[in-house]
């Protein structure tokens, strides 16, 4: 019953804070009409567009100290201009990288000699 009487009382102060705040700047929103305006000129007509036959070709190359990234899967491979290339993988997050000089994770089966045979 007080939840009730809550919510009522606070959906009547609503009603009451918006016609004393934005009724009154009602009129002021209602301007007059501008003065008579004048047209605009006609505008020219568009460029034409060529088929790019007398632009030159634009070849950017890379820097000689530039390095490459290249997506492999799980991560990034970058490859300087000199050096091994080193492996950025996912970690656990987006912005959590793990470095690795090989994508070898580095697991082996052990190979022991357990019993031979003759």
């Amino acid at each position: 019953m007080r939840r009730v009487l809550f919510l009522l009382f606070s959906a009547a102060a609503a009603a009451a804070a918006f016609s004393l705040l934005v009724l009154p700047a009602m009129p002021a929103l209602a301007q007059d009409r501008p003065p008579k305006l004048e047209p605009l000129p006609e505008a020219p007509p568009p460029p034409t567009i060529r088929d790019g036959a007398d632009d030159p070709r634009v070849r950017i190359a890379p820097a000689d100290n530039e390095a490459r990234v290249e997506p492999v899967e799980g991560g990034l491979k970058v490859t300087p201009a000199n050096g091994a290339p080193p492996y950025y993988l996912i970690n656990v997050g987006p912005n959590d990288w793990l470095r690795r000089d090989t994508l070898d994770p580095g697991v082996r089966v052990p190979m022991w000699t357990i019993t031979t045979f003759d």
